[in-house]
């Protein structure tokens, strides 16, 4: 155990110090372990000013360069600023127990159970950041094993989840004969990300240096995918029909589906506002996933991991990602074509509706 420098610890002062730190393994004190005691109880003490919203904060900026976009940012500050700091943003990191996060967290937790989930895990990160930074000592009051799951009911007993309201797929011809009835940009969007089982956030933000239209080919960049990851949508000849119509109208520069706002595209309620004019509010536009998702199971011979593959979802099987080498890319034009084919198989087109069809 060192006692100091010599420059700075005189001879004397060391035998001192050598004769208290022997009384201290008298009395069953580990010198060591106790000095180690007293500078943690200094960084706490230096710490107390550091409060829970100042944590936060920090955490928020250490970590944004590797979420995906200023949403989620926005997503975590306003979750924190509306249930977290208004019980423990003035407290210091340090003093937060249990039962400050259950005062959070409890009250949400019959009514929002995904909020409150959320919510849960983001005071869970920030505490576990402050205890990395030496601002908090012990276990970590928000985690859920072995801890809040003794004192929360699951979430899957609260309530039961909601799923997005999709469309049965038997009504889907007659839907797209009337959606082709309707004009604009955000129509056709919705039309597009019907038949490409896309998601709103890859079709508003979708450019045309991602396609190419002669393969029939669109790459959606890691950056807008949720799972993180590019991925290769095979295109539809009434797909591709729809993407020339823009280029027509609008041009191959910036977005496919421009917004109201130069060099911007459509809005997230874009397509949502085209089903309401429709007078069906009572579907989602991330539901028709849904819809091509139960057209595969119950209508197709189709494997079921290629319809997985074509929703970009993420496969938790391990066995099952092992043996996926490659994307299904040319069979899984055919699925697409095939869902294009029937989303358009409806016997009487209503008005003068022309289904394009692209010459193989």
């Amino acid at each position: 155990m060192g006692l100091g420098p010599l420059h700075t610890v005189s001879l004397g002062q060391a035998r001192q110090k050598a004769r208290e730190h022997r009384q201290q393994l008298l009395d069953g004190i580990d010198p060591l372990a106790a000095r180690q005691e007293a500078r943690r109880a200094a960084l706490l003490q230096a710490a107390a000013a550091v409060t829970f919203r100042d944590a936060a904060d920090r955490y928020m900026k250490a970590h944004e360069a590797g979420w995906r976009n200023a949403k989620h940012r926005q997503q975590w500050k306003s979750t924190l600023e509306t249930y977290a700091h208004p019980v423990m943003g003035d407290l210091s990191v340090a003093a937060i127990d249990t039962g400050i996060v259950l005062k959070a967290v409890e009250p949400l937790w019959p009514e929002k159970p995904e909020t409150a989930s959320r919510l849960r895990g983001r005071i869970e990160s920030v505490l576990d950041w402050a205890t990395a930074r030496g601002y908090r000592a012990g276990e970590n009051p928000a985690r859920w094993r072995g801890h809040l799951e003794n004192l929360l009911p699951k979430r899957s007993k609260v309530r039961t989840v909601e799923h997005h309201a999709a469309l049965p797929h038997a009504d889907l011809p007659d839907f797209m004969t009337a959606l082709a009835l309707q004009q604009g940009i955000a129509a056709r969007a919705l039309e597009f990300t019907i038949l490409t089982a896309a998601r709103t956030g890859e079709v508003i933000g979708a450019q045309w240096s991602e396609f190419d239209l002669a393969a029939g080919l669109w790459t959606v960049p890691s950056d807008r995918m949720k799972a993180g990851k590019p991925h290769r949508v095979a295109l539809s000849d009434r797909a591709i029909a729809i993407l020339e119509e823009m280029v027509a109208q609008w041009g191959r520069d910036g977005f496919i589906f421009p917004g109201a706002k130069p060099g911007k595209g459509l809005s997230n309620m874009s397509m949502t506002a085209v089903l309401r004019r429709m007078k069906r509010g009572d579907l989602t536009v991330h539901g028709f996933r849904s819809t091509f998702r139960d057209w595969c199971a119950e209508r197709t011979n189709y494997p079921n991991e290629m319809a997985e593959m074509a929703l970009a979802h993420t496969v938790s099987n391990k066995v099952e990602a092992a043996y996926r080498r490659g994307d299904m890319f040319e069979r899984r034009r055919r699925m697409m074509q095939d869902w294009a084919v029937y989303a358009y198989s409806s016997q009487e087109p209503a008005g003068d509706v022309v289904l394009l069809r692209r010459e193989a």
